[in-house]
């Protein structure tokens, strides 16, 4: 115990919600070893990196050791899965290690991702593979840089022992993620499902007191914390949508209260603009397709609205159907509102005019079927506006399509009264030169699972900084190549 990493925990959940979950530690790992350490992140947390990197460390982020105040613990959750309903889904691979004060004064879970079984486990092994943990640890990061709420990496750690994965041996690893918090809609399913409202109602007033602390005296405080977990839900899927990000499994318990981005798997980012792009190999009926997010997370949040109605009005049902109801029907305007301004700010109009919707829109159909690639149009559009229509227009290959539109967009940026110089630089601020594009994704993670981590090393390094030109970066601006074929991406349990 003195050679562990010394870390101030304060433990609200255990503390707080003693029943809704399982205290627990995790399978001690016969070799663990930090792979990757995020520094940056570390620092924030005021953690010692140097002491994370350590045996001592690498045994604590393996989830096998238990550091001083610490109170690890698997969560209990339910959530609907594909549509359908499991009313005991939980941590059946991970564990909330405990939580910590960062040093903005913001309260953030570590959490520990492949830590091997629990009771929640359900028949699998509980174990994580180095590929889905090195994706879950570049995605996280790459949103971030991107200015996306998300989850972040502290920890890739190998455990020394291979776990079978499509039939065959991957090395294990652990992921230590870093989040406001874990609570999902599936936490609150998991009790409402039982007839527990007092839970519900526990569960949800710690929710605000964590979240949206200056609600907690409202009268109308339970409809006021679902109208912010719809807003932030509805900010996060446009920002999603607007950079090209497909989740590729929204289920109700990979939907953080906090609206952060969690849980990802299978998921990646579209090349050309199609709203039917799925690249999750479970996804057979495109349920989670790209162009389907928005009214996915209207469906997850009805979901949570449900689990709340006894506490909207515990003397009349009806009437908190009626408000919740009013509440989750305006979810398609808020988030049109977040995606609509959006995308003024990636096609550079400051003002607000009453034809920037269907501009908007318009640009987008003229690209179906063109394989134009999404990320690279909105930086050529930044060269228009400077005055250079040929990088847009070579990218369609029906450049008479482009033509039309372009027209349409010269006619209202006419409209605007602030230089197009500054609007150019402005569109460069909001769109990335630099995605995780899944082909470097796919070698970078192919490349570390044979033991060479300089691919993924390069990569993150790059999305870092994805608004800036970097030197001799070309390779990861450029889309797929033609022999790339079609990406598939796995869940990794």
């Amino acid at each position: 115990m003195r050679d562990l990493p010394a870390i101030a925990f304060d433990n609200s959940y255990a503390r707080d919600l003693e029943g809704f979950y399982v205290p627990w530690t995790g399978t001690k790992a016969p070799a663990p070893k930090v792979l990757r350490l995020n520094t940056a992140l570390a620092a924030e947390l005021g953690l010692d990196a140097s002491a994370l990197a350590t045996d001592a460390g690498a045994a604590m982020l393996s989830g096998g050791v238990t550091p001083e105040g610490a109170a690890p613990l698997a969560m209990a959750y339910a959530g609907h899965q594909f549509g359908g309903f499991s009313p005991q889904l939980g941590d059946g691979r991970a564990l909330l290690l405990g939580e910590v004060i960062d040093r903005m004064g913001q309260r953030r879970d570590i959490h520990l991702k492949g830590s091997g079984r629990t009771p929640f486990s359900r028949g699998g092994d509980g174990k994580a593979v180095l590929g889905p943990v090195l994706r879950e640890y570049l995605f996280g990061e790459a949103m971030h840089a991107l200015g996306i709420p998300s989850t972040r990496a502290l920890a890739a750690t190998l455990t020394g022992e291979p776990v079978i994965r499509q039939k065959r041996p991957e090395p294990g690893a652990v992921l230590a993620r870093v989040a406001a918090s874990h609570l999902r809609v599936g936490t609150f399913q998991f009790f409402a499902a039982r007839g527990e409202v007092d839970k519900v109602r526990k569960l949800a007033d710690y929710a605000i007191h964590r979240h949206f602390p200056e609600i907690a005296d409202r009268s109308d405080r339970y409809l006021e914390l679902f109208r912010r977990v719809r807003d932030t839900q509805a900010a996060l899927i446009a920002q999603w949508v607007l950079v090209g990000f497909v989740h590729g499994v929204m289920n109700t318990d990979n939907t953080a209260i906090s609206g952060e981005t969690i849980d990802y798997g299978p998921c990646a980012f579209i090349d050309a603009y199609d709203p039917k792009a799925v690249f999750s190999s479970i996804d057979e009926l495109g349920r989670y397709a790209f162009g389907n997010q928005p009214p996915i997370m209207h469906w997850n949040l009805t979901r949570l609205a449900e689990t709340l109605v006894e506490l909207v009005n515990p003397d009349d049902s009806d009437d908190a159907v009626r408000q919740l109801t009013n509440e989750i029907n305006a979810f398609p305007a808020h988030y049109q509102q977040f995606w609509l301004q959006g995308m003024r700010t990636k096609l550079g109009l400051f003002k607000k005019m009453p034809g920037d919707l269907d501009l908007a829109n318009d640009l987008l159909t003229a690209t179906e079927g063109q394989s134009v690639d999404y990320t690279g149009l909105f930086r050529a559009l930044a060269a228009l506006v400077r005055g250079d229509v040929t990088p847009a227009r070579a990218l369609f290959a029906d450049p008479v399509r482009f033509d039309g539109w372009a027209g349409h967009y010269s006619r209202r940026m006419a409209g605007e009264d602030i230089r197009a110089t500054e609007r150019a630089k402005a569109m460069d601020r909001v769109n990335p030169i630099y995605i995780p594009r899944n082909h470097l994704v796919d070698a970078a993670l192919k490349a570390a699972e044979a033991g060479d981590m300089g691919p993924f090393d390069r990569l993150i390094e790059v999305l870092s900084a994805p608004f800036t030109p970097q030197e001799a970066a070309e390779a990861f601006a450029a889309p797929a190549p033609a022999d790339f074929g079609k990406f598939v991406t796995f869940c990794g349990t």
